[in-house]
Parts: C-alpha cells; structure tokens; sequence
C-alpha cells in the first residue's frame, strides 16, 4: 500500500509506530473548527495527557502545509515553552498565522501540541536530496544547543553543515550515522526519495523526528547508479592524485576551489564546457605557469594548474605551492616548504582563499622576518630560513627594480595585442580564423602579460600590508592610497557621470559578467540591463588623497636599508601603483579580445542553428580544429555540443566540498567555515539586492561570484558589496578598495546563502561582522 502524506500532524502520527531509527514525541492535534467551536472540551483533553504539565510546544499542521504540492516550509507559527496558563493564547496564535485574519477554518486545518524536548543537544534539517542538484546526497545542517529552531528559523548561531552520498558508506559518527539510517528508514517507510526532516538529538544520544515532508528538487538526469559510477571515478583520480609525484616536492596534494587562479570566482564552481575550456587554454594550462617561471619562481611548465571533476574545477595545490617557490630553492628545503605549506592548509582549510597572505611565502615583505619565526618551530633550521629569506628578496628585488622589473615590458604587451587586435578583426579572415588568432594573441600578448603583472600587483599589496603590520602605515593610509589609485574600476565609475552613452559603451562595451560566457550580454549588446545611460549619476565620485608623512618617509627608508631592498620610497610607491593599476588595465585589455571572440562564435553559430545556449557546451578545441582542418563548422560544432552537454549533466548532479583533503572527502564532507576577507573600515546599513535588480543605487550587492564584468554596478553608487568566492586580493577587493565601498568578499556559501536572502543587512568592516536585521 502507498504512503500519503497528510498534515504534520497526521503524518507523525501514522509514522511514530513505524520507526525503528528515531522517535516521535507525544502529541496531540485539533482542528480548528473544533477549537472554536469546543474549547473547555479540547483542553480537557490536553490537560488529560501525561506530559501535559510539562512545558510544550504549540505547532503548525495546516491543509496547505507538509503537502507534496506546496510545503509551505517557515510560514506558520510555532510557540515553544508555553505553559497551560498560555496554551489558549498560544493556540489562538498559531490559527492566526494560517491568515485570513484568524477566520480561515478549513476542515483540515490542524493544530499540533506535543511536550518540549528536553536536554537538547543539537538540531536541525534533513533533505534527502541535495536542493540545487537534486542528486541523492544526505544534506544536514545543525546547530548545537537547546534552541531547536535556530537552523530553520534562520537565527544567528554556530551552525554546521555534513553533505554525503547517501548510496556510499564511508565511515561517519554516531549522529551522522543515525541521520543517515534515519533517512534510508524514511525513504523505505514513505516510498519517496525526496524528503525534508527536522530532527533533534537529547543529552542521551536519542534521536527524535519533529516534522518529515515531501521535498521539490529539479528533475536529476542521471540515475543514481550512474551517478555513482562518476563518484567512484573521481575518488579513484584523487586518490592517485595524493601520491607523490617524482616531479614536484611533497608528498601529497590537496585540491581547492580558491586557491591560487580561483576558478570559483572567475568561472564559478560549474561552469559551462566552453567557459571551462577557454580558461584552461587562456590561462592555467601552461601561460600561469610560463609566466611564474619567468618572474623567478619554480619551472612547473607542462603542469596544469586546474583539473576538473566531472566538470567542476579545482587547483592542484601541490603544484601551485611548488610553484611559488623561487626557483633557486631545492632540494630538502623545497620539500620541507610544501609539505608544511599543506600541512598548515589541512589544519585550517578556510585559509584556502587566503593561502599567499597567511600561509605560503612567496615575496620578501617588511614583515617576511616575523612570518619566518613560525617556520622555526617546525622543523627548519636557522640555515634553512636564511637560504629562503635570501631566495625571496632576490626574486622581490628583480621584480620591483623600477628599470628591470619584467613587468615593465609587460606592460607594453598590452599595445601589441590592441594593435593585432584591431588588424586581425579588420581583415578579411574567415570568421573561425579571426576567432582563433584573437584567442592566440590573447595568449601571447594578453593573459600572458596580466599574469606577470598580476604576480606583481600581488606582491605590491603584500608588501603594502606589511607596511601596515608594521606600524609604518595606518589601516586607513592604505585605504586612501588604493583610493586614489586611476584603475578601469575607479575611471569606469568616473566615466559613468561624464561620458555620454554611446562613448562609454565605445569604451565599455566589451565587458560582460561571467568574462567566459558566452550567454552573458556584453554591455553593448544589452545597455539597459546594466543601467547603462539610464539614471546614473551626474556628479563624479570624488577621489581619495593619501600622501606620506616625513617621519613615514624616514621609516620606510630605513625599512627598505635594512631588509635590503633595492628601492627608495618615491619607487617602492611607484612600482605599487604602476602594478596595481597594471593588473587590472591587463585584464581590460586581454578580455575584449576575449569577448570579440565569444561574439564572433556566437554569429557563427546563428545561421548554423545554434543559440548562444547551444555554444555555451562547445569546446573551445572546436576552434583549434576548425582553423587547422576543412571540417565541417557545423558538424564539428554539433558533435562538441552534443558531448558537452552529456559531460554538462554530471556537472549538474555533483555535489563536492571547496576542499578535498582526501578520497574520502568526494562522498562525505563538513561545511567550511568561511572567514570573509573585508575590505575598508567602513560600515552601512542598507538593503540587500541582487545585481539583476533594476535599482542597485544605495544597497548592498549580493553576487555570487563577480569578475570584471561586473564592474557597471559601480556606476551606480552601490552602498556595500558581499560575494560568495573571492580572495583578499580578487578582482573585487581591489574595485571595493579603490571605490572606498564597504565589503565582505569570499564569505563562502553557507554565509552568501543567508545573507542574499536578507531583506536588510548591516555590514561593519571595521569590526568584521555582518548582521541580519530584517
């Protein structure tokens, strides 16, 4: 016989005798006709129960609620701890939330009273299935503590997360390991496989059930034995992964989606096949490496930097910390350094965002002496930090020599690109032609430059904090310095008050959010959904001043003396502006060959029948092939969709953590918990609205992961900015720093999740908190 699920109530009801995993609590229900119509008669009834004297808890159990169209989950009321002297008014309250003003008597309305839980030690929520994916993972998220509806109510709390593959067994504690039999119980019992249920766990280690409900999840694609065989699949590859590998110092690896490169801000933890491909083939299959090696560091070519998991990327730590060491350390110390580098990321992976400001050296900073003072007590000698304090300054003082800084000639890369740029789309190359040279030389004269120039922007901002850390400079002299700073961001919002429409889309145009997109509207393909010409305002922002004292002057001189490096002041905060502003004049530039190519393949494939939807699961191999062969574009275009879109619906159904330290880590994983970079001292108070609202103008913007495409929002005098993914020294930090606007970048998912949701939210970069208000 099928199950049905009925009311809350009725549905714990049928289930409380059927459980063999968990326990249901006493309960007693009404409907709300008869507590109308007989209430001296109902709580006689209450009063008759055992447990009545206890304090309880007076719940929901409407018609339109728990169902398996609608769950209505959070609507209606609930009053915990009343007593019998309030148990009418607490009853009248709960009615009262159904609506219709309290008057609303559906026959099915319910109202459930059980006795509260005592010595609650933690609680929360179950789904039986992940909410985006709609894949078959246990999700549950907890909290500890007797409050058993901090998680569901949204409350501020300590809470935790535990995702795992609900067809897997890997080795859990007792509480996970009862949720997931309690889980597996439910399915049976109910006969369906997507399920919500709040549960609690007493200072006994009993479990109890308060509520089960049938869940709404997307439509999976993949079964889940499939699925299961791509999970093996990756497990396997990782654990290959971990073994030491005869080319690069130490002997495991770790993989994350911030790290380094951070592919979870610029082209998002699931990106489209195309996006994925062209970020390998612009960047970090082989250009970051080249570059790196270039500027002083390890030669790690041949070595990608970014591997996917059934689509979705991650960094090979490993290789990325081999590769921040300079090159002339090998050897024992070389294996030293990583092995502790990862260690430390093991020990504190929400560092993994973080990993060059807290964890690896890999410039000589003002500060570099204290930092070394934690490698000390870890097994290296005082050789070992000399050897490397050396090797570091030697490689700072190539880079920031105000005439033989490699950036320099870096810098000027950039001319060639916009020259070929503009030859190569004015001549008479086939349309796959000129897409495959505006990518080449973006390699060559765009991606390969800005990552020389974005080594030395880093470095420029590590030694600016260190200027702070050392008392040389205040938190707000660095503010004011990167205020005055001329980079696109700052000119774009100075443009947005004085150019008129038509010259700042000229200028502008080529940007778009999700710089690897091709379904993402660039600017001058869609000047209204940006706001672009439409109620910007008129008046220029007015620019930070920030200049340095003599006494300032004098220290830093002799900062520079003693730590032996090769600059003076008016240099070092030369090579610091010219590299900051460097970085991201790069990244300008080498997008719009980028962007023109992504439009070029897009009116390739119109004629051909293919949307931008349809491109999006192309490779960009596409593009190699058809400039090196007669191939059919459009049987070659087809095939590559076809098969991205296949490789697309794994994408789609994995559910991984940020961090795999392990195997096991791919099929049973805790939340991190995420530690936002804040940038400014300052704090705002304003409403939260998503970048796709027509009215951004005076609130704080939520977006999930914002590369330079997004930077039209800062032409609309936003209040404060929050993001999902992001680095201290991402994209948007450095926009956020410049424009003086308060924000909290990198906060991780779970913290995006609850704040995006808030209607109004107080953001405090001083004092490095967020609160929700409403």
């Amino acid at each position: 016989m099928g199950f049905t699920f009925r009311s809350k109530a009725e549905t714990l009801e049928i289930l409380a005798p059927q459980l063999r995993c968990a326990q249901v609590l006493p309960l007693y229900y009404v409907s709300v006709a008869r507590w109308r119509a007989e209430q001296q008669s109902v709580l006689g009834d209450i009063y008759a129960q055992s447990w009545s004297a206890s304090p309880l808890i007076v719940r929901s159990s409407a018609s339109d609620e728990d169902g398996v169209k609608s769950s209505q989950a959070g609507r209606f009321l609930s009053v915990p701890d009343v007593t019998q002297s309030s148990l009418v008014e607490a009853i009248d309250r709960v009615i009262a939330s159904y609506g219709d003003n309290g008057s609303r008597v559906d026959q099915a309305d319910l109202v459930l009273i059980q006795p509260m839980l005592k010595d609650v030690v933690t609680s929360g929520v179950v789904f039986t299935r992940d909410p985006s994916t709609g894949s078959p993972y246990l999700v549950a998220e907890g909290a500890d503590g007797e409050d058993t509806g901090s998680v569901t109510g949204g409350r501020k709390t300590k809470r935790w997360t535990h995702t795992l593959w609900l067809a897997g067994s890997p080795p859990l504690g007792d509480r996970l390991k009862a949720l997931r039999s309690l889980a597996l119980e439910l399915i049976d019992i109910t006969h369906h496989d997507s399920l919500d249920f709040e549960f609690a766990f007493d200072a006994n280690g009993a479990l109890w059930l308060f509520q089960v409900r049938p869940l709404k999840v997307r439509a999976n694609p993949l079964d889940g034995k499939t699925l299961d065989g791509h999970i093996q699949g990756i497990i396997r590859k990782v654990a290959t992964a971990m073994c030491p590998h005869p080319l690069l110092h130490g002997a495991r690896t770790v993989f994350g989606v911030m790290p380094d490169w951070n592919p979870a801000e610029i082209i998002g933890t699931r990106p489209r096949p195309l996006a994925l491909s062209l970020y390998r083939d612009l960047v970090t299959d082989s250009i970051w490496a080249y570059q790196r090696h270039n500027y002083g560091y390890r030669n790690l070519r041949s070595f990608p930097l970014m591997i996917h998991f059934g689509g979705l990327p991650y960094i090979d730590v490993r290789v990325s910390f081999n590769s921040f060491l300079p090159k002339d350390i090998d050897g024992d110390l070389a294996e030293k350094l990583v092995d502790y580098y990862i260690e430390r990321l093991l020990v504190s992976p929400a560092l993994h965002d973080k990993v060059e400001f807290e964890i690896v050296l890999s410039a000589y900073t003002f500060d570099l002496p204290k930092r070394l003072e934690a490698l000390r007590g870890n097994g290296f000698s005082a050789s070992d930090l000399s050897t490397l304090s050396e090797a570091l300054r030697r490689l700072t003082n190539r880079i920031i020599n105000r005439k033989t800084g490699l950036w320099q000639s870096d810098a000027e890369k950039l001319f060639i690109l916009e020259q070929r740029r503009d030859r190569i789309l004015a001549s008479r190359l086939a349309p796959t032609e000129k897409i495959y040279w505006l990518l080449e030389d973006c390699k060559r004269y765009g991606t390969l430059p800005f990552a020389g120039l974005a080594r030395a922007g880093f470095i420029a901002v590590q030694m600016l904090r260190s200027l702070v850390l050392e008392s040389i400079l205040t938190e707000q002299d660095r503010d004011a310095f990167m205020g005055c700073l001329a980079t696109v961001g700052s000119k774009l919002a100075h443009d947005t008050s004085v150019l008129d429409r038509d010259a700042f889309l000229k200028r502008y145009g080529h940007l778009r959010p999700g710089t690897y997109d091709i379904r993402s509207p660039r600017y001058d393909k869609a000047p209204e959904l940006y706001g672009i010409g439409e109620g910007l305002s008129r008046h220029a922002q007015e620019r930070a001043k920030f200049g340095l004292s003599l006494t300032q002057m004098r220290s830093i001189e002799e900062l520079l003396s003693e730590h032996g490096l090769e600059n003076d002041v008016v240099g070092l905060f030369d090579f610091f502006q010219a590299a900051i502003e460097g970085r991201e004049h790069a990244k300008f530039v080498f997008t719009r060959n980028l962007s023109d190519a992504l439009e070029l393949l897009a009116e390739i494939g119109e004629p051909l029948g293919f949307t931008r939807e349809d491109l999006s699961f192309a490779d960009v191999g596409v593009i190699h092939e058809l400039q090196a062969s007669n191939a059919s574009p459009s049987r070659l275009l087809a095939e590559s969709i076809h098969q991205g879109r296949k490789r697309f619906e794994v994408t789609q159904s994995l559910l991984l953590p940020p961090v795999i330290a392990t195997p096991g880590d791919v099929w049973s994983f805790t939340g991190l918990e995420a530690q936002p970079n804040f940038i400014t001292l300052g704090q705002v108070t304003a409403p939260v609205k998503a970048s796709t609202n027509p009215d951004i103008k005076g609130a704080v913007i939520c977006i999930e992961g914002a590369d330079p495409g997004y930077d039209w929002i800062f032409g609309h005098q936003i209040a404060g900015l929050i993001t999902a993914f992001g680095g201290a020294n991402s994209h948007m930090a450095i926009r956020a720093a410049e424009l003086g606007i308060p924000a909290a970048i990198g906060v991780g998912e779970a913290n995006y999740a609850c704040w995006s949701r808030a209607q109004m939210l107080y953001l405090d970069c001083a004092a490095r908190k967020v609160e929700v208000l409403r």
